[in-house]
């Protein structure tokens, strides 16, 4: 077997390895573009495979597309789908900003081997085209079309379910520390207190709300392009084709999606990516404040804050005997810092849109799958080698909450706001406790103070 074959496109002939099922225009992309490493993502290959699929059948039901030929072409969809031909998808991201050539890369390598399940040899012969594998579609609807099947896919099966893993659990936490009392702190500096669940709670809630927002972003992202050719209009497509395509896509993930309500915008403005994304920086800002927060009452052992204990995973030091790191702390937030860059490119590139296309589409896409790849993956690490095993403190706790200052805030509907600050500013200068300086300057007794100044009838309604 010759190691190269010949294959030819518009631009005339190029040489293509033989046992590869691409032809003309991918080998021409893997030499113009050799940019990074970073390759087409798989999501983007077997959502492209998806919709190849689908449009097969659905031109075999709308027009006089062979039935030979649409069955060859979900036959090896269906190949790419199980892994078979993971391969075959060379590209890397950084190519043509509509994607074509990751849109033709699909469209030879499902031709070819559609040509062989139909017995021919693509080497010799085209019984299936890259053109019949593209009909009724252009790069400019299929790559929105597969970036939005895969950023669905993605979040909803990965990132949304991992996410909920580690709100699940501190919620759980929140429940078992609620009547743990602990000093409050504001602008890093001593305040009233709370329970460690109230704190935890907020954690909870927090990532709720990302989620709710994540959710609301997949509204927009369900619609899909597929359908509006070159610039929106639908040009050489069978009528009812884009609704009829969107349905059998919907039926062949069994995820509801529905065609775009305007062609137009679907292909110029990827504003749905960009709202998503957004959403997945809300959720990364959380996740950041969570593991900063985390870390920070874990600081210690022995010479910070110290309050809750978390497990110990590995050695944290070359040098230091004994040592241990809030390690998966930094790592969510290393990947909380990585997905808001990913954003902000995103931001950029969705704002790029001129005319009747956006080319800054193979980066969206990018962008949105590794951030919301690397949020899920995160959640479940944190969640399963930290959060599970975090425990309070009780007599760290304790030590710091009756040395605060801010206890004297019960004494203000009592005594005055003056007169507590008064007490609170006397025993920090004098080293000495609140009840010491508010019996000593007369404005009540031990009983009183004792009465009206208990940490745990000042952190409000326990659930």
């Amino acid at each position: 077997m010759a190691e190269f074959r010949i294959e030819k496109d518009t631009l005339g002939e190029i040489q293509v390895p033989d046992d590869k099922y691409w032809g003309a225009q991918t080998q021409r992309s893997i030499q113009n573009f050799a940019i990074g490493d970073h390759q087409m993502p798989q999501g983007i290959i077997r959502a492209f495979a998806q919709l190849k699929k689908a449009s097969a059948l659905v031109n075999k039901e709308l027009t006089d597309f062979p039935e030979e030929k649409a069955n060859a072409i979900a036959t090896a969809c269906d190949e790419i789908l199980s892994g078979m031909h993971d391969d075959q998808f060379p590209l890397v991201v950084w190519q043509t900003g509509s994607g074509t050539q990751s849109n033709m890369n699909l469209n030879e390598v499902i031709a070819n081997r559609a040509t062989e399940i139909l017995g021919g040899d693509f080497r010799s012969e085209k019984l299936v085209s890259a053109n019949d594998v593209n009909k009724s579609q252009s790069s400019n609807d299929t790559f929105p079309t597969a970036m939005h099947m895969a950023t669905y896919e993605i979040v909803v099966n990965e990132t949304l379910p991992k996410v909920q893993l580690l709100h699940d659990t501190l919620v759980k936490k929140s429940k078992e520390f609620m009547t743990v009392t602990k000093t409050g702190r504001t602008h890093l500096m001593d305040a009233t207190p709370l329970t460690l669940g109230q704190e935890f709670s907020g954690y909870a809630m927090q990532l709720q709300r990302g989620m709710e927002a994540t959710c609301d972003s997949l509204k927009r992202v369900r619609e899909l392009a597929l359908g509006g050719t070159a610039v929106g209009t639908g040009l050489n497509t069978p009528e009812g084709y884009d609704v009829a395509v969107a349905e059998k896509i919907a039926e062949l993930t069994e995820h509801p999606y529905v065609t775009a309500e305007n062609k137009f915008e679907a292909l110029s403005a990827h504003d749905a990516m960009v709202e998503i994304s957004g959403s997945l920086k809300r959720l990364a800002v959380s996740l950041m404040h969570i593991a900063n927060n985390i870390r920070l009452l874990a600081s210690g052992p022995r010479c910070s804050i110290g309050e809750i204990t978390l497990p110990a995973n590995e050695p944290g030091s070359s040098i230091m005997p004994g040592k241990v790191n809030p390690t998966q702390c930094e790592a969510l937030t290393m990947v909380s810092a990585q997905v808001i860059g990913n954003d902000t490119s995103v931001a950029v590139a969705g704002s790029h849109g001129h005319f009747q296309l956006n080319v800054f589409k193979p980066v969206i896409a990018h962008n949105v799958l590794e951030s919301a790849q690397l949020i899920g993956d995160a959640c479940k690490s944190f969640n399963d080698n930290c959060v599970v095993g975090i425990e309070p403190n009780m007599e760290r706790i304790d030590d710091l909450l009756s040395k605060s200052l801010m206890l004297v805030t019960a004494l203000n509907s009592h005594i005055g706001y003056y007169k507590a600050a008064e007490i609170a500013q006397t025993a920090h200068a004098n080293g000495t406790t609140l009840r010491e300086e508010a019996v000593a300057l007369g404005y009540l007794n031990a009983e009183e103070f004792d009465e009206i100044v208990n940490p745990e009838k000042m952190v409000g309604k326990i659930d």
